[in-house]
Formats: C-alpha cells, sequence, structure tokens
C-alpha cells in the first residue's frame, strides 16, 4: 500500500532498509522456444526434486523456470516469453516466492 502523498515509506517498503539485491551469472540452459538472445533466462522445471535459487520463479501459464540476474523480490514484475503472460512476484505460504499472473 502506498502512503499518502508527502509521507515516508515505512518498515520494508522503504529503499533504505532494503539489502542489496544478490547478482547471478545465468548460463544457457537450451531452452530453445525463445529468442537465443534471451535463453539463459529460462529453463525447464525438472519436477518435485528441482529447486528455485533466490533469482527463479515459475510461470504458472506453462510450469517454465523464469530466471533473473538479480535476487527475486515479493512486488517484482516478470515476463515470461514462452507463453507471453506478466507475472508479479508474491511471498506464498511459508514464505516461499511464488508468480500471480497479471495479465
Amino acid at each position: 500500500m502506498t502512503p499518502p502523498p508527502g509521507e515516508p515509506l515505512v518498515g520494508s517498503e522503504s529503499p533504505e532498509s532494503e539489502a542489496p539485491r544478490e547478482r547471478y551469472e545465468l548460463d544457457d540452459r537450451g531452452f530453445n522456444e525463445v529468442p537465443k538472445k534471451y535463453r539463459r533466462f529460462y529453463r525447464r522445471w525438472e519436477g518435485n526434486s528441482d529447486t528455485l535459487a533466490p533469482n527463479e520463479a515459475i510461470c504458472p501459464v506453462c510450469k517454465i523456470v523464469v530466471r533473473s540476474t538479480r535476487e527475486l523480490r515479493p512486488g517484482d514484475r516478470l515476463y515470461c516469453m514462452a507463453c507471453l503472460t506478466r507475472l508479479r512476484v508474491v511471498l506464498g505460504e511459508g514464505g516461499r516466492l511464488e508468480t500471480v499472473t497479471l495479465y
């Protein structure tokens, strides 16, 4: 929720209170369903034994893992080029990062 104009941001919404985001080097995982220059930002979900890194989230529409060069946090927006869906990162049950479809 955004505070009224003129009021400072408080708590976790304050930019000063956020720790710097971790950066990640992405490798090409062979995901060939998007143009070559974007392939490093996607990979296939490998089932229940697969774990997500702090810079990865699953698209709820096509079940593809969307990757970022930065650590993901609630409120971040992602784009799944595989199914042309815009996503927002939210905090799910148990503190796990999940995505919801915007459109």
